[in-house]
C-alpha cells in the first residue's frame, strides 16, 4: 500500500527508495532517532530550513553535508516544542522529487505547519528543503525551541 497521492507510473525499485524515505524519515525524526535520520541523507546532502540560523546561528539557512545536517538534527530533536506532532497524509512524487505536507489543521487540534520538499538520488536525500507555515514560524518566534528543552 502506497501513500503516493498522484500515483505516478514508477518503476518498482525507485517507488520503493521514495515510500521507505517518506515513512522512515517521518518514524526517525519523531522518535528522535538521529542515526537512523542521517542514514536517509547522502553524504553531500543539502538541507535549508529557517531552523539552521535559529539553532546553530549565523545567518545562512543551508547546511551542506550529512555531518552539518546531523548537528541541527542533534540541537532540535530535544527541542522539539508539543506544538510539533506529525499527522500527514500522504505525499506526491514524480520519482527524483518527494513532497508532503504537515498541516495546521489536524483531526486532533493545530500543529506546526511545514512542507517537506526532498529531491531523491539513489535512495538517499540528497537536497532537503523545509517550507514553514505561519503556525511554524509563530513557534519559532515565542522561542519554543529553547522554552520547550526536554
Amino acid at each position: 500500500m502506497t501513500d503516493n497521492l498522484n500515483r505516478p507510473d514508477l518503476p518498482p525499485d525507485v517507488a520503493a527508495d521514495v515510500e521507505r524515505i517518506y515513512r522512515e524519515w517521518d518514524r526517525a525524526w519523531s522518535a528522535d532517532d538521529l542515526k537512523a535520520m542521517l542514514a536517509l541523507y547522502a553524504p553531500n546532502a543539502v538541507l535549508e530550513s529557517p531552523l539552521v540560523p535559529h539553532l546553530l546561528g549565523g545567518h545562512d539557512g543551508v547546511l551542506d553535508g550529512r555531518e552539518r545536517i546531523g548537528e541541527l538534527l542533534d540541537r532540535a530533536a530535544p527541542r522539539k516544542p508539543d506544538a510539533r506532532s506529525f499527522h500527514r497524509e500522504g505525499y506526491f512524487t514524480n520519482g527524483s522529487r518527494l513532497i508532503w505536507e504537515y498541516p495546521r489543521a489536524t483531526p486532533n487540534g493545530e500543529q506546526m505547519d511545514f512542507v517537506e520538499a526532498m529531491d531523491i538520488e539513489n535512495g538517499l536525500i540528497r537536497r532537503h528543503r523545509v517550507y514553514w507555515g505561519w503556525r511554524g514560524v509563530e513557534v519559532i518566534k515565542a522561542d519554543a525551541y529553547y522554552k520547550g528543552q526536554r
